[in-house]
């Protein structure tokens, strides 16, 4: 907690430290905390009940949704690194409820893509995380300590990705998918889908995952025999996917992890 005696309150009672530096153009909503030494720029908004911590740098145009926690060090909505960008003004919005841990560091866009960064809501950012320009982050993934995502990277709602791993630029990782540990991720990762190693190959469906979030046994039965299907048998993928339409199972599931492959741009993880 933050000392009494180096806050001041304001009138919509904004916690904020008396060493921190707020652009006269920010705009905080109720209730939001600013640690020590803390610098939030121009056109950054940061809603209701968000805590933020001591030495951290928060640029704009910037959005923030409510009670998020950002900690020390971090460094969000700065420029790309992106040797085309030239300051065309650019967007990050963030969510609900996120966590990002110390030292991560969240770009804007860039014209090149939609000008925007998007991370929805409920997500754990740990230490180091790096989110580079265009991505677009679902809701409810978990990044690991020194996770690295390039430009125009996007990551589905509930997936995974284990420490230092690294996705190349354009990739999609699919919803409850699975990265393990010190992955380089040069493909497509189908929805459900457990993959490891440098490069990355695929090691069957996350059944583990899925059984913590209470899908059926028939779902994660029929999610396995889709994989094998896939990965398995040799077959291209539109003679894969009737296959996996043939099955006798018909939840959403499998049309969900058929549009992550049908979708893909960059060929799948195998």
């Amino acid at each position: 907690m933050l000392r009494n005696n180096n806050l001041r309150r304001q009138r919509k009672k904004i916690l904020i430290d008396d060493t921190a530096k707020i652009h006269p153009k920010a705009r905080l909503g109720e209730n939001v905390e600013v640690g020590p030494w803390t610098v939030i720029g121009a056109d950054v908004e940061i809603d209701e009940g968000t805590v933020i911590g001591p030495h951290a740098v928060l640029r704009g145009p910037t959005t923030i949704g409510k009670n998020n926690h950002i900690y020390q060090f971090t460094s969000v909505g700065e420029d790309c690194q992106d040797k085309k960008y030239a300051g065309e003004p650019t967007r990050l919005e963030i969510g609900d409820n996120n966590v990002i841990r110390e030292a991560c560091t969240i770009h804007r866009g860039t014209i090149q893509d939609n000008s925007i960064t998007l991370i929805g809501s409920n997500n754990l950012f740990m230490v180091n995380v790096h989110i580079a320009h265009d991505v677009i982050i679902g809701s409810n993934t978990i990044l690991a300590n020194n996770v690295a995502i390039a430009g125009h990277v996007k990551v589905d709602d509930f997936a995974v990705l284990g420490g230092f791993s690294a996705a190349h630029q354009f990739c999609r990782i699919g919803q409850h998918s699975m990265c393990g540990a010190g992955s380089v991720i040069l493909k497509d990762v189908p929805a459900y889908v457990l993959v490891n190693g440098n490069t990355a190959t695929s090691h069957g469906i996350n059944s583990e995952g899925l059984r913590r979030r209470k899908y059926s046994r028939d779902a994660i039965s029929a999610l396995q025999k889709a994989y094998k299907i896939v990965f398995r048998q040799g077959l291209t993928v539109n003679d894969a996917v009737d296959r996996i339409r043939g099955l006798t199972y018909k939840g959403p599931e499998l049309d969900i992890f058929i549009e992550s492959i049908l979708s893909s741009t960059r060929g799948i993880v195998r």
